[in-house]
């Protein structure tokens, strides 16, 4: 059964799609829920996860890679807001972006911040990004799976953190390998912002 990390003596779920991203940097300090790669993958697995436990966390923390066009490649940026981009029922006349009969915008801000950690906008769907498909894009980086993880911590009233490398973007994608080849970098630095988040959350800068 899925246990949270204990970080400042609270109970944080993390949660990763996929083993690449989870190199030794983060193995040292957390154990997260792997769910595999994409928006259902990533909601089913917390789903079940969150449902079997008989003590929820207090925070989960949606954590891994990410593509941008425009960010600094390897960079760490914690998610300021985000957009679920494969959502489009605009022939209804229902604005992009936002679900049919669902009382949410387009755009979701996540409020708690981690000091001195930059902070990026973030586009999740069910497909890679390359190359010029970066242009239709408002936010600032993608990935496929922290809109879903959002979904279900609203639903069991949980509060939300992204913490995400910028793996690939500058160049387009030829193969695995172009996303592949800075994760050990990124593993060192999120590791890094895992460490920022529980002094954030001792010192009371993010309150709960």
């Amino acid at each position: 059964m899925t246990r949270p990390d204990t970080l400042a003596g609270l109970p944080v779920l993390f949660v990763m799609a996929a083993p690449a991203e989870y190199g030794p940097a983060l193995k040292a300090r957390i154990t997260p829920l792997m769910t595999g790669i994409g928006p259902i993958e990533a909601a089913t697995q917390l789903t079940f996860a969150l449902a079997q436990m008989a003590e929820k966390p207090r925070l989960v923390v949606s954590l891994g890679s990410a593509g941008s066009a425009r960010l600094a490649q390897t960079q760490v940026y914690q998610v300021g807001a985000v957009a679920y981009r494969d959502m489009d029922a605009s022939a209804l006349g229902v604005e992009k972006g936002r679900t049919p009969l669902l009382d949410l915008p387009a755009v979701i801000d996540l409020p708690h911040r981690i000091p001195d950690l930059p902070v990026a906008s973030l586009s999740t769907g069910g497909s890679i990004v390359s190359g010029a498909a970066y242009d239709s894009i408002a936010q600032d980086m993608v990935d496929m799976e922290t809109f879903a993880l959002l979904r279900v911590t609203q639903h069991f009233d949980l509060p939300l953190i992204g913490l995400r490398g910028i793996s690939d973007g500058a160049e387009d994608l030829r193969g695995m390998s172009d996303w592949t080849q800075y994760l050990d970098v990124i593993d060192g630095k999120l590791a890094q912002a895992v460490d920022a988040l529980e002094e954030a959350l001792a010192s009371g800068a993010i309150r709960l």
